[in-house]
């Protein structure tokens, strides 16, 4: 099948999502889905290996699962942090922000559940195991701009790079590689931030100032607010989200509809925090650059309490395959699989401005990653879901840092 063909399928394919040809008349092309079929059995093949000799295998193996749910799911509904802050900024869409609203209410539902059984009393000292609630201080501020800013100059969050690499982004790869180079600066700038700000920043968990009750609805009601402004302010788009009669064809072509990607990738953060450990997809990469950092002696002899901190950890790992790892390879296979069924797999050559904007942008993302302690997924959903002030900040932050950084490089027109 040549490549002009490939288009003219996912042209028809997308014509037919807004009703311009009738669902019974789309031919898929064959080579396209057993290509994708193919991956799907790859990655079925390789939950059955991880079941049988992984260890432990049923964390690992569910580990890789919830990975591809959640790739499948990021992929189908176009859920990319910078892309949907860019559609409400130039267009005043408001379906991707609605999205995410969905996946926090969902979110905060699901961990309070989880947290009225683990923790019946929230007034205490302790804190929920292994939710990400971090320190709020400048620092974080701090962090969230430079995040915005890797978004805005590097295309998209770390999450996103993760299914764009499945999609066969030129900028991806590079913007990972920066990543993996911003958590080293992050290691380097650690002890003096933390003795500067972070050990004396608070610990906000609002359960604990609330209770579990206040802190529901408190967080419910912040949600439907900002959902009442984005519906009051913002245009309705139509046509892209039509649906069809063909439920094949809603699955695999066309583009899910925001708020169903958040409600899914709500449900998979509660199923990963209840089973395995909340949401993430930085913790492999900054360990990974952490163990390459020690092995060239680049490391601090001692990086002051950030191993004592709840969010995206970053240690030194033995093991080859590891929970997270699993979670990132699940992600990119199944983005991978749902680009190839879409039409949506079309891989190019870097050119010099992408690899550029993603060496630097991945670099402010992994720095802001590090001293923030997690990412849009790890500190913002998750720490929002949680009920951490600190997810409520860093989210404020990386918006401010995007738009200031968007507006400026768009006007000096090296950003588009």
């Amino acid at each position: 099948m040549s490549d002009d063909t490939g288009a003219l399928d996912y042209q028809r394919a997308r014509e037919a999502a807004s009703g311009g040809i009738a669902a019974d008349e789309l031919q898929f092309p064959p080579a396209r889905f057993v290509a994708a079929t193919a991956v799907v059995l790859v990655l079925a093949g390789a939950i059955h290996l991880v079941g049988t000799h992984g260890d432990p295998a049923p964390q690992l193996q569910l580990s890789l699962i919830l990975g591809a749910v959640f790739g499948f799911v990021l992929q189908r509904s176009r859920f990319c942090f910078l892309c949907i802050w860019r559609d409400w900024l130039d267009r005043r869409d408001p379906r991707g922000l609605l999205g995410i609203l969905t996946a926090l209410a969902v979110g905060i539902v699901g961990y309070t559940l989880i947290f009225g059984a683990w923790l019946p009393d929230p007034s205490g000292a302790r804190l929920p195991p292994t939710a990400h609630i971090g320190p709020v201080g400048p620092v974080l501020v701090l962090a969230g701009l430079a995040f915005g800013a890797g978004m805005a100059i590097s295309g998209s969050c770390i999450s996103a790079h993760w299914y764009r690499l499945g999609e066969g982004s030129p900028t991806a790869p590079f913007a990972l590689i920066g990543a993996g180079l911003g958590f080293g600066f992050g290691f380097l700038s650690w002890n003096e931030l933390y003795l500067l700000s972070i050990s004396e920043s608070a610990v906000l968990w609002l359960p604990r100032h609330l209770g579990y009750a206040g802190a529901l609805l408190g967080g419910l009601g912040a949600l439907a607010a900002l959902a009442l402004v984005l519906l009051r302010v913002g245009r309705p788009i139509g046509g892209t989200e039509a649906e069809s009669q063909a439920p094949l064809h809603q699955v695999f072509v066309a583009r899910w509809p925001s708020w169903l990607g958040g409600l899914f990738l709500g449900l998979v953060g509660i199923a990963a925090y209840l089973r395995l450990s909340p949401l993430g997809v930085t913790a492999e990469l900054g360990s990974r650059s952490r163990q390459v950092a020690n092995a060239f002696d680049l490391l601090p002899e001692r990086l002051e309490g950030l191993d004592s901190f709840r969010g995206c950890a970053t240690v030194i790992r033995d093991a080859l395959l590891t929970p997270n790892g699993l979670f990132v390879i699940g992600l990119v296979l199944a983005s991978f699989c749902a680009a190839l069924a879409s039409g949506e797999f079309r891989p190019s050559l870097p050119r010099p401005p992408q690899i550029l904007r993603g060496i630097l942008g991945g670099v402010l993302l992994g720095w802001g990653t590090l001293v923030g302690l997690g990412c849009t997924v790890g500190t913002l959903l998750s720490g929002v879901s949680a009920g951490a002030v600190s997810g409520w900040i860093f989210g404020v932050a990386l918006l401010v840092g995007a738009t200031v950084t968007l507006k400026l490089g768009r006007r000096l027109g090296v950003l588009s």
